[in-house]
């Protein structure tokens, strides 16, 4: 049940992602739109396809886990003062030797839906802002690749851009909302997103860390993920092509451990 439950939520989430991105695909900048893809919350349509690998895991430091997260950004606006910002985040997952005797693991994760509530102008100080609710939905296709149980809390998002130089912060903290108390069930962790981008010419390098406190565990874990990114088109289609490596710089026990690598490419819908 589970596993049809989670076939018919993805394609319905692809369904709804594949035709958002028709209502607009117009002419822009390379470098204007490349400074919106550093903004999170920026009123454009995109959908990132973000491939990882890491190893290192488990006890034995045998494992390695590939991942493509797919990662549709859809702004609505409300009205003249403020957008709603959709960010979903959907991993699709290959994994080996991850936990001991259990073998390789294929399908996907849970769903990260992230709502934004943005006004469209900055503050006086030059500051983009936007806040709202985040939900985990246990949609993995084995208790491997998520645990089966909802999550709620808080998301906040703060930066600013000035010049070719983009700062700020994204955070959020997800609580389990049921009363399973299982193995790999309860959720308490916060996550923390500080990032630096430099733009120029449609061409953009950044940094940035994606850091979870696990609560429950009381553990940290800590990539630092360096890229290079450009804008360009493919045809009619305009899409940002990007790579680079990741470093653990604290991990779990059976986490991931040295060098990792993510490709991304993204496709581009400016208004």
């Amino acid at each position: 049940m589970r596993k049809k439950n989670s076939i018919s939520l993805i394609t319905g989430f692809f369904i709804a992602t594949m035709i958002a991105p028709c209502i607009v695909n117009a002419e822009e900048d390379a470098a204007e739109i490349a400074k919106k893809l550093a903004n999170p919350i920026a009123s454009m349509i995109s959908v990132p396809f973000q491939f990882n690998y890491d190893s290192n895991y488990g006890p034995n430091d045998d494992g390695h886990k590939s991942f493509v997260n797919i990662q549709p950004v859809i702004p609505i606006s409300l009205n003249d003062e403020w957008n709603v910002i959709s960010r979903t985040i959907l991993p699709v997952v290959w994994q080996s030797d991850i936990v001991p005797g259990a073998g390789s693991q294929t399908g996907i994760g849970n769903i990260t839906q992230s709502i934004f509530f943005s006004p469209k102008t900055p503050t006086e100080r030059g500051w983009i802002w936007g806040a709202g609710p985040v939900i985990v939905i246990p949609t993995a296709s084995d208790d491997l690749l998520g645990g089966d149980q909802w999550g709620l809390g808080p998301t906040a998002v703060a930066l600013k851009q000035d010049g070719p130089n983009t700062m700020g912060m994204l955070i959020n903290h997800v609580w389990s909302v049921s009363d399973d108390d299982g193995p790999n069930q309860k959720i308490s962790s916060t996550f923390l997103q500080p990032f630096y981008v430099y733009g120029k010419d449609g061409i953009t390098y950044s940094i940035n860390t994606e850091s979870t406190y696990n609560w429950e565990t009381e553990d940290w874990t800590v990539p630092i993920n360096a890229l290079v990114s450009k804008v360009m088109r493919w045809g009619d289609q305009t899409v940002q092509v990007g790579g680079g490596v990741r470093y653990w710089a604290e991990s779990t026990d059976i986490g991931p451990e040295g060098w990792g690598l993510r490709f991304q490419i993204t496709l581009v819908y400016p208004k």
